[in-house]
């Protein structure tokens, strides 16, 4: 019996095979490559022929697929709303790949990466059995993956997790309507959106990051920057990690976790921040809660994902 399991992210498919006890057989990896629409579905159904004739003896030895989207996943309407994707407003992939396979004895589930990300690490990761616990995934954006009493919460429209919108700056500025406050100040694209701002001003006229053209300015420069003790980029991120730690302590204040993972591309070299955001969402957070969570960083890296798709997968068994 074969699981598979495909991470489908805004530039890459990456694909796996496990067998009925978790035991990866086989993975593979395709390049988006700007396409868009059916292109990227299409992509996605030749991913599965590929890791069936590879790693399987055929389509009858597959039981079940896990797909993990950069998005929402609607299990209700079994459409997904991918951001990244063009003309992936609304996608019938769940109808796709139905179509495509043809097997109604194999089980198709496709959840968003933030669902995939928490179920990653539960299965294979920081979070081995544990019941109450929280991914926090700061990438391009920030999204946030949550399972209590050993439940994943989806919410009435799979929207669980949007946390990029959390609300903790006043007052409202225009950015937040497309980005969201969290988002717009301590995801990469925020880091990097500040920056920028910063440096169309007359301060910090020392900033190493002056001498780079402004489109070129990433979060990665700035951490970079960050360690070169540069005062402008000292500024950005110390800003990003008060928010994560007010963040951190209104979600451990409201679902009392018993740990909480950071991952995602910012994490990374935001990872050395840990026990400041720690320390940061003791100030905020309700005391006993706080006493009883661990902040940790993935051990996953990239494959967190991947790993959730294949678990989702591997729990319709």
């Amino acid at each position: 019996m074969s699981i598979l399991a495909i991470d489908l992210g805004g530039t890459k498919i990456t694909g796996a095979v496990f067998d009925k006890d978790g035991l990866l057989h086989g993975k593979l990896t395709q390049f988006l490559d700007g396409r868009s629409g059916k292109e990227v579905g299409r992509l996605i159904l030749n991913v599965i022929d590929q890791l069936i004739a590879s790693y399987t003896q055929g389509l009858s030895e597959v039981q079940t697929i896990g797909i993990c989207v950069p998005g929402i996943a609607n299990v209700k309407t079994k459409k997904v709303w991918a951001p990244n994707i063009p003309e992936w407003e609304d996608y019938p992939l769940y109808e796709e790949i139905s179509s495509h396979i043809n097997n109604p004895d194999i089980k198709i589930n496709i959840a968003s990466d933030r669902t995939c990300y928490i179920l990653g690490e539960v299965w294979k990761g920081e979070a081995i059995g544990c019941k109450d616990a929280i991914f926090i995934a700061v990438g391009t954006g920030i999204g946030v993956g949550i399972m209590i009493d050993g439940q994943v919460l989806h919410g009435h429209g799979d929207i669980v997790g949007a946390s990029g919108w959390m609300a903790l700056r006043t007052p409202y500025l225009e950015e937040y309507k497309q980005y969201g406050c969290f988002e717009s100040h301590a995801s990469g694209n925020g880091i990097a959106m500040q920056a920028k701002k910063l440096l169309q001003s007359t301060d910090y006229a020392d900033s190493t990051l002056r001498q780079s053209p402004l489109k070129n300015i990433t979060a990665r420069e700035i951490f970079s920057a960050y360690d070169q003790h540069d005062e402008l980029a000292v500024k950005v991120i110390d800003d990003a990690i008060v928010l994560w730690g007010m963040a951190a302590a209104n979600l451990v204040s409201l679902l009392n976790p018993e740990i909480i993972v950071w991952g995602g591309g910012v994490f990374g070299p935001a990872s050395q921040f840990i026990d400041r955001i720690y320390n940061e969402a003791c100030k905020w957070a309700q005391p006993i809660s706080m006493k009883q969570v661990r902040f940790v960083k993935s051990s996953l890296t990239g494959d967190a994902g991947l790993l959730g798709a294949g678990y989702l997968a591997w729990l319709s068994v």
